[in-house]
């Protein structure tokens, strides 16, 4: 356990350190802030819940500076002004929260809140930070505006979670506990060491785990939702944009929309975006269009016009980039319902490039994934367009994970918008920092032999590269809208396994299409080797956070990332090498890539994945998990070195802050 999760201050203590006016001439506020190095202070920082970070040492001289400090977005006490004050000095108030952050620990930890440091410890924080003094006072004031909607989509995500208001039942002086339940979005552990243990929680007692989007007392019966997709008015039941709630009768179902369920704070996240929208006046237009179209959705539940409008925009038409609504079903025990999420981003002009080279071969590239997948799937004429580049400001809700975060989408993910192509994005700021590089040499070092750890090193445009591809082949080949005889993917794999086998479909056609641009020459050999090897690495990060949650949800990138690196050494692309130590020097055992191989053994995983998804057929679906996902052999042996290696660095835990004058 690292020593800043030892630290434990009375509540007595860091009230009084935080509430009182500290005397400047106080020794323990008066002595110079260069006591923590800049990565403790901020893990102390985020596990006492305040809205710190330092950002880097510029001068280098071990002190933090005000110029070098950020706060931190959507923490308890984000305002600035709090910390730093007009002369741009840090306040009597940050030098005493400084102080208690040195405070020693005091008396005996529960196992409880023992357990609940060690959660917080398996995640870094890791900082995305904006600066709008360049930017107009409307656009300001409409980034203003997109914060309070940002606050209201984080309570309709809670209460789909099924956790919103639980973090009543926190002491105020438990700040461990806080910043555990905000970090997570609910008081229940998620990271790989601890999301098993039962006692630990941000709650005592430990609140059972319940989705909001389902009655509770059906979700104590094992296989409710196949029990649901039984019911008369299954269609219904499974509607992406409602809740299902007990009928009039016993053992009646009814789906509720969230327009009615959450009638409150949909109106008032509507309410933001016009107003968002208002700030913006006759300035971007597109972007005006669509908050409009979003708050109308926001009222009407009919998320097509919001689909529309937001398809309209992109990188020749706006410098913003929004996406508000609800999306992605990861969050549902059943794998049907669109959790709500929030995305700011500015565009990044990177991204016009990207397009104008691959444009011209959206068609054929669907044509080859066709050939692959073959009969009864055709190829379509599409019309998606390809990925803009974002730069992250905020994520809210369903985007703001606990560790991690989202480097490529394509949505939405049904509807007449969906089917016509939808829109793509990469978000091209996200593990760029020197934190992330750092933490991510690290790991590869533990678990690469050394000839293959020092071969095709990022240079920092893999995963943007890899984003890019995986989201545009969401748009390509048999999807999730796609029919074998009237059944969609959803209908026919079940919702989880039908979302694994999409996400697999994305990302290794992502690296399959890398091999076929080649020789297409939009990439040379050495990238695509680079990309090659960034695919492996994305794999091992996901298969480090284990196959399943603690609630038995399967975890879709984990799964698929297992698929296939498990197909990969079958294929002898990869190998394990008991006897040889890893590059690090330390750990015996390690991992090498036969980069002359690799690309039969992706091309051959891509075929058997694409004929699967266009015949609809599910035996050799449950297959292929089962050999990589659930099985108990030597295989599942690597796996578990991989996560163990892997684990030993913390994962990136994205924190945001937005500098406005």
């Amino acid at each position: 356990m690292s020593s800043f999760s030892r630290i434990l201050v009375p509540a007595a203590l860091a009230l009084g350190l935080l509430t009182a006016c500290a005397k400047p001439q106080h020794p323990t506020v008066a002595a110079a802030l260069n006591v923590m190095p800049r990565v403790e202070f901020n893990t102390r920082a985020a596990e006492h819940f305040l809205p710190f970070f330092w950002r880097e040492d510029a001068n280098v001289d071990g002190a933090l500076q005000p110029a070098e400090f950020a706060v931190l977005w959507g923490l308890p006490d984000d305002a600035a002004s709090l910390w730093v004050d007009a002369a741009g000095a840090f306040t009597p108030r940050f030098l005493a929260a400084y102080a208690m952050l040195q405070a020693p620990a005091a008396g005996d930890t529960p196992r409880r809140l023992q357990l609940v440091r060690e959660e917080l410890a398996q995640s870094a924080p890791t900082l995305v930070r904006t600066d709008l003094s360049a930017d107009s006072a409307a656009e300001r004031a409409m980034v203003g505006q997109l914060m309070q909607a940002a606050a209201t989509v984080e309570r309709l995500f809670a209460r789909q979670k099924g956790s919103f208001g639980l973090d009543a039942g926190i002491p105020k002086d438990d700040a461990a506990s806080r910043a555990l339940f905000h970090r997570n979005q609910s008081p229940f552990c998620e990271a790989p060491k601890t999301e098993n243990d039962p006692l630990c929680s941000a709650i005592e007692p430990k609140p059972a785990n319940r989705s909001g989007l389902y009655p509770a007392n059906i979700q104590d019966t094992p296989g409710f939702c196949q029990r649901l997709e039984k019911a008369p008015n299954a269609d219904a039941l499974r509607d992406h944009f409602s809740i299902v709630m007990a009928g009039a009768k016993p053992g009646e179902f009814v789906a509720v929309p969230y327009t009615e369920a959450w009638k409150d704070d949909m109106t008032a996240t509507a309410q933001a975006l016009d107003a968002a929208a208002d700030a913006l006046g006759e300035t971007e237009p597109a972007l005006v269009a669509y908050l409009r179209a979003a708050a109308a959705s926001f009222h009407s539940n009919d998320w097509e016009p919001a689909n529309r409008a937001w398809k309209a925009m992109n990188a020749n038409n706006s410098r913003w980039y929004l996406r508000v609504g609800p999306d992605e079903v990861y969050a549902d025990p059943c794998a049907w319902k669109a959790g709500f999420a929030l995305q700011l981003a500015r565009i990044n002009p990177d991204s016009v490039q990207w397009q104008t080279r691959l444009e011209p071969l959206k068609g054929a590239m669907e044509h080859e994934i066709a050939k692959l997948a073959g009969a009864p799937y055709k190829a379509r004429d599409v019309n998606f367009a390809l990925p803009d580049f974002i730069d992250i400001v905020i994520n809210a809700g369903d985007q703001r994970n606990a560790s991690g975060a989202t480097v490529g989408q394509s949505l939405p993910n049904w509807g007449p918008v969906a089917l016509a192509g939808g829109r793509t994005v990469s978000m091209t700021n996200l593990y760029t920092d020197p934190d992330s590089n750092a933490r991510r040499a690290t790991q590869t070092a533990a678990l690469f032999c050394e000839a293959t750890d020092a071969a095709y090193r990022p240079t920092g445009t893999e995963s943007v590269l890899d984003s890019l591809l995986h989201e545009a082949a969401h748009n390509l080949g048999p999807s999730h809208d796609y029919a074998v005889a009237g059944r969609t993917a959803p209908v026919a794999f079940s919702g989880p396994l039908a979302s694994t086998l999409e996400e697999l479909k994305a990302q290794n056609s992502a690296l399959w299409l890398t091999g076929y641009l080649v020789t297409k020459g939009v990439f040379t050999a050495d990238e695509h080797r680079r990309i090659l090897r960034d695919g492996i690495t994305w794999a091992f990060g996901h298969i480090s956070r284990g196959m399943y949650a603690a609630d038995g949800t399967p975890r879709n990138y984990s799964q698929l990332a297992a698929i296939q690196v498990g197909s990969f050494l079958d294929a002898g692309a990869l190998a394990w090498h008991g006897a040889e130590t890893a590059a690090n020097g330390q750990d015996k055992g390690c991992l090498t890539i036969d980069f002359d191989a690799l690309p039969a053994a992706v091309a051959q995983l891509e075929k058997q994945v694409l004929v699967i998804k266009s015949r609809a057929d599910r035996k050799p679906a449950e297959a292929l998990k089962a050999r990589y996902v659930d099985a108990k052999d030597r295989y599942a042996g690597i796996k578990d070195t991989i996560a163990t290696r892997y684990l030993r660095t913390p994962k990136a835990t994205f924190v945001y802050s937005v500098a406005m004058p």
